[in-house]
């Protein structure tokens, strides 16, 4: 008799925490690769028609001041997912097919953070945080993957599912559309219970593909293609949350993991006024657009000037879900719960701007002013743009998000305020450990692949 008060004690707590768990939200987040600040409608492109993507801008929020944690996409997906600056896991650089590396396997992912408060979890797309057994999806708290484990322009393009090779011959003509079907096959199946997905498309990097039904549908050719096939993703996504009724209830973020690569010309994109784009630590290659739409926690149609940046997103998931981030790690976000409600603004109004292929700190934004470090220039290379060299810059981004108007000489005690306070702040985050190896082979190697697959003209620059 004794045994069966603890059955039903046992059923009732089940049954409490499955009551729980239906009322924490989903979470999607929509990653796309290389996406330019001004390559969407809500961020003002004329040229682009992206209907879905703006419906989230319009029934959520809009962040018009948003920073991703590097200027290229390894690290910044690192602390997407994470919620850690890069340096702090010495992850800097992108990795390559022929690399023995990854994020280390001590950081705690967003997927393993919400699989421990009982969400069922899925990658889908890019991965590119290493690609041996111990680094893949399956080994860092998902419990799904289907897509190419790096960047689409790299040798032996493949998909995975799981931790097995399923195709060797990728159409990536189909990409988009076959990354769109498995996230809506997992939504199908796991809408009963909260989920995570997480969605990182391959495009708009280089090489581009669409779908024969998007080729010539945009006036910014195939780029805009591309991306009009990306806001029909976004689309698909809403319509079968609408299916099972759980829309009211999901967390979706669209953002981008860097800006746009400008050296690839047309088939790169629009920085929409910002300054430079990829690999580069002016506003075009770090500034990102970002929306997020969650009806039953968002004050729809807000548009957000004041800073946030990428690994807010791990800390406002934490709090949403229930989830206790372990205190044993520091972690560089803050929670964006109080934005989303209208009620309140982020707490820290500072960024710190690392180069991102080495540890070199760059620059330092506070509010509306950002300091940028004299820059020797870069002569430009095939997937590099030339850059002119520079002093040392103060600007002031409210009045001049372009970063044309030098104010350090006209300000000189602003200036010594900004670069004590940027000291301050780096300090306090380190000391960093010491870069992970990439242990690649040669860019040139790299490179001359990829000319000799898709001519010299493509890389010209």
């Amino acid at each position: 008799m004794k045994f069966l008060p603890r059955v039903l004690l046992g059923c009732v707590l089940w049954c409490l925490a499955l009551f729980a768990a239906a009322d924490r939200p989903n979470v999607i987040i929509i990653y796309a690769d290389d996406l330019g600040y001004g390559d969407l409608g809500c961020f003002g492109a004329t040229d682009i028609e992206t209907p879905h993507v703006d419906h989230l801008a319009r029934e959520g929020i809009r962040f018009t001041d948003f920073y991703s944690a590097s200027a290229v996409c390894t690290p910044s997906r690192a602390a997407l997912l994470t919620g850690r600056m890069p340096q702090r896991m010495g992850v800097v650089g992108v990795y390559f097919p022929e690399s023995f590396t990854g994020m280390p396997t001590d950081e705690l992912t967003m997927a393993e953070m919400l699989q421990e408060q009982g969400y069922a979890t899925s990658a889908v797309g890019k991965w590119h945080l290493g690609h041996h057994h111990q680094f893949l999806p399956l080994q860092r708290g998902f419990d799904e993957y289907f897509g190419i484990p790096y960047s689409n322009d790299m040798e032996s393009v493949v998909y995975l599912e799981g931790n097995d090779v399923v195709d060797f011959d990728v159409d990536q003509r189909y990409t988009t559309r076959t990354y769109t079907e498995h996230a809506t096959d997992f939504i199908d199946r796991n809408a009963d219970a909260p989920f995570f997905l997480y969605l990182a498309h391959s495009m708009p990097h280089v090489p581009l593909y669409v779908s024969p039904e998007f080729a010539g549908v945009s006036d910014r050719g195939l780029y805009g293609d591309v991306i009009e096939e990306l806001d029909w993703s976004v689309g698909e996504i809403i319509s079968t949350l609408e299916t099972h009724g759980i829309l009211e209830n999901t967390l979706i973020i669209f953002s981008s993991d860097n800006g746009p690569w400008h050296v690839m010309r047309d088939h790169g994109g629009s920085a929409g006024g910002l300054r430079e784009g990829k690999m580069f630590t002016f506003d075009g290659g770090i500034r990102v657009p970002t929306v997020a739409m969650w009806p039953a926690g968002i004050k729809a149609g807000q548009t957000v000037e004041e800073l946030a940046v990428m690994t807010d997103w791990m800390v406002t998931v934490a709090e949403i879900s229930g989830a206790t981030l372990p205190a044993d790690r520091a972690y560089d976000g803050e929670s964006l719960v109080e934005v989303f409600r209208g009620t309140g603004a982020r707490i820290g109004n500072e960024f710190l701007f690392y180069d991102a292929n080495t540890m070199a700190l760059e620059g330092y934004r506070q509010g509306d002013w950002k300091i940028k470090l004299a820059f020797a220039g870069f002569k430009g290379a095939p997937y590099k743009k030339k850059v002119a060299p520079h002093e040392l810059l103060l600007i002031n981004l409210r009045d001049d998000p372009g970063e044309r108007n030098n104010l350090a000489a006209a300000m000189p005690e602003k200036v010594a305020a900004m670069m004590t306070a940027m000291q301050t702040l780096h300090e306090s985050k380190g000391p960093f450990p010491d870069p992970i190896p990439i242990r690649s082979r040669a860019d040139e190697y790299h490179f001359d692949y990829l000319i000799e697959k898709y001519g010299p003209t493509f890389w010209d620059f």
